[in-house]
């Protein structure tokens, strides 16, 4: 039995289908039981609970082969990230009350930083609130995920794809979703390691490229356009970020530009992404167009 948080969100589902195709029993905790339903029917064991109750997480940790963790993706966090502390401090305490054998923890490229990293600030604060953890761990430092392009679906029919990332032609770490599961699945199931372990997941892949392999799927010509940092502020707010609340992820696309997202961090292991962005467009727009 292995227990996936998350696993209403992409990362999370994405893992715990690859582990269920291995034939791996699963365990989930969710706080609506009613959301997750549909992996009740795939046999997945459902708990409900919060990764803002350490008890509740302590309870899904029971008599688990391996547990993956991960924070919620939280874009306008507190000057002080006290969200993240808050669960980060919710894992410490069970698995210290509840040691496993092994645990993946979602990370980030760049999270090897302790400033200046905007919002993966939250995921270096994760690997620091589990230093001390005597566990196994493996922390899966994802790129940026293709999947955070998916708005070009609907923006991009005037062959623009406007971006954060400046220059469009310079290359940082990309991945997809799907793929990150596998890895998280295989890390969770494979042979066992001990100490901790820092692996980045990805490829280099432009903006240039996205915005070519969106167009592919489109049928389109599209080219990346680097909105002006002046006008980052209201695009966010396009996004659904509230105004005046964008600092952190400007802040986290700054140190993307400035090579934050790179691969070759020392003491690290790496695993390339075997899904381009033109699968995850194609699939997307397939479902889109039925």
């Amino acid at each position: 039995m292995f227990l996936v948080m998350g696993i209403t969100g992409r990362v999370g589902g994405a893992t715990a289908t690859h582990l269920l195709e291995q034939g791996k029993k699963v365990r989930a905790l969710v706080r609506d039981l009613d959301k997750a339903a549909s992996w009740v029917d795939q046999g997945v064991e459902l708990i409900a609970g919060d990764w803002n109750d350490a008890a509740s997480i302590e309870r899904a940790l029971e008599d688990v082969e391996g547990a993956f963790v991960m924070l919620p993706a939280i874009w306008t966090p507190s000057a002080d990230f006290k969200e993240a502390r808050g669960v980060i401090a919710n894992y410490v305490q069970a698995l210290t009350n509840v040691p496993v054998p092994r645990v993946v923890a979602l990370s980030s490229m760049g999270a090897n930083r302790t400033s200046g990293m905007g919002l993966i600030t939250a995921l270096s604060l994760l690997e620091q609130g589990f230093r001390d953890l005597t566990l196994p761990i493996a922390y899966v430092r994802a790129g940026g995920f293709f999947e955070n392009f998916l708005y070009g679906l609907h923006i991009a029919g005037g062959g623009t794809l406007p971006v954060f990332y400046n220059p469009t032609n310079r290359k940082s770490t990309m991945v997809a979703a799907n793929d990150v599961g596998a890895e998280i699945a295989t890390l969770l199931s494979g042979a066992a390691w001990s100490a901790h372990r820092f692996i980045e997941l990805g490829s280099m892949v432009s903006a240039d490229e996205v915005a070519a392999q969106l167009g592919e799927a489109m049928k389109l010509d599209v080219k990346a356009f680097a909105v002006p940092r002046a006008d980052w502020p209201g695009t966010f707010e396009q996004f659904g970020i509230p105004k005046g609340q964008s600092g952190p992820a400007e802040a986290m696309y700054e140190a993307v530009n400035a090579g934050g997202m790179d691969l070759g961090v020392a003491g690290t292991e790496h695993v390339p992404g075997a899904t381009s962005a033109r699968d995850v467009f194609a699939a997307a727009y397939g479902q889109t167009n039925v």
